[in-house]
């Protein structure tokens, strides 16, 4: 593995059968650590969190709270410094910032995933709730994570390293900037501005890099309103530049027709003998770099039964699909189900001719990294276990939700 590699914010689906819960108890001792917990301190950083306590300078106020919680970590770790990690947030800090978060949640109803987030303006990002975390290898089996839209947050929430007994934790898995590819199109194929999941490329070979031209889009953009327009057009080639993903890391995201389930659909009506002949004649869709047909596993679909968790939420929000302080000017979907998909050759993979296997190109590509869950994993801010940031919050006791796995495969 390589080095590099809420009040109730956006939890994904509620499983559809109730799991065993007593492998995930908190134990909140310090056997891992010699840190002492922090004292409470007013206003708890719950109650902002929660909407409750109103801060001015939240970037103040958290880098002071998770100064006091860095532990000391192996060189393998990978880490941003609490310094690095605050200029890089108020670099972003203005109306076309591209800063992105991955937090690792461990919901005690949704039970662990990873929350998305994708700054789109000076005050509001997107997020996605991918219940299985980020692919991380080229060969994989289960290339496709289903990635669920949820509500547009404050910027703000981008700093949290958090937990309570009602949201569980909320740890920072990954946070950085990214970059929005444009989308490629072969060489005697224009783009679709639409993407479909109608199965018409269900080839999973790419085609040679070579043959591959970008769609022309203007440098002159900046990477906050390529995402907006990427958005729109439900197809989105994202690079995230991070502390833990490796080096020009890229994914894409992309929403089925059928899944968009706020798109209105004009009343039908009988085509023309001339309108059938030119939808005819019209040439077929872009071939991407990957296969269009990626479909979730089983154990997401059954994990997708009741996206709705945020019972507290008031009518304003749930109108909205956005937090207080935020704004839903991109708009988002709640609970909208797009399909994430590794994309292997931006991210420095070319496939070998005989066995078809992917392979690193001279100088790029990165070693395959796996999504390992809450025992695992620690913040690249504080160093931090999921279990460790309970207990440093004074959360005693906490039953999360067991019977979660990662795609190893």
């Amino acid at each position: 593995m390589p080095s590099t590699l809420n009040r109730e914010i956006s939890p994904p689906p509620r499983l559809s059968k109730r799991r065993k819960t007593s492998e995930t108890v908190s134990p909140c001792s310090k056997q891992d650590d010699e840190t002492t917990p922090m004292p409470n301190a007013e206003p708890t950083l719950a109650a902002i969190e929660a909407g409750r306590a109103k801060i001015e300078d939240h970037l103040t106020y958290f880098k002071e709270h998770l100064s006091k919680s860095a532990r000391q970590t192996e060189d393998s770790v990978p880490r941003i410094s609490i310094e690095e990690w605050a200029d890089l947030y108020h670099r972003n800090e203005h109306s076309h910032g591209n800063h992105f978060v991955i937090h690792q949640h461990n919901h005690p109803i949704s039970g662990v995933h990873y929350d998305l987030r994708l700054q789109f303006s000076a005050s509001s990002s997107i997020s996605f709730a991918v219940p299985k975390g980020l692919p991380g290898n080229p060969n994989s089996k289960s290339l496709g994570r289903m990635a669920i839209e949820t509500r547009v947050h404050n910027l703000w929430n981008h700093l949290i390293e958090s937990a309570s007994p009602k949201t569980g934790s909320l740890l920072i898995w990954d946070t950085g900037t990214y970059s929005v590819l444009p989308r490629k199109k072969t060489a005697n194929r224009p783009p679709s501005p639409q993407t479909t999941d109608d199965g018409n490329d269900s080839s999973d070979s790419e085609p040679d890099t070579a043959a591959i031209r970008p769609s022309k889009r203007s440098d002159a953009k900046h990477e906050n309103e390529k995402l907006i327009e990427a958005f729109q057009t439900r197809y989105v080639r994202l690079r995230l530049h991070g502390t833990r993903l490796p080096k020009n890391y890229t994914v894409t995201l992309r929403l089925p027709s059928a899944n968009d389930f706020a798109k209105r659909r004009p009343p039908a009506r009988r085509k023309s003998r001339q309108e059938s002949h030119q939808m005819q004649a019209q040439p077929p869709p872009s071939t991407d770099s990957e296969p269009d047909d990626i479909h979730p596993t089983r154990q997401e679909r059954e994990e997708s039964g009741d996206l709705d968790t945020d019972s507290e939420e008031d009518a304003q929000t749930r109108l909205n699909n956005a937090y207080p302080g935020s704004t839903n000017s991109i708009g988002s979907v709640h609970q909208r189900q797009w399909f994430m998909l590794l994309d292997r050759a931006s991210s420095g993979f070319v496939q070998e001719g005989q066995t078809g296997t992917w392979a690193s190109r001279e100088g790029e590509g990165f070693e395959a990294f796996y999504v390992r869950g809450r025992d695992v994993e620690r913040s690249v801010v504080t160093g931090r276990l999921g279990r460790e940031v309970e207990c440093d919050e004074g959360v005693e006791g906490f039953v999360g939700r067991g019977g979660w796995a990662g795609i190893e495969r």
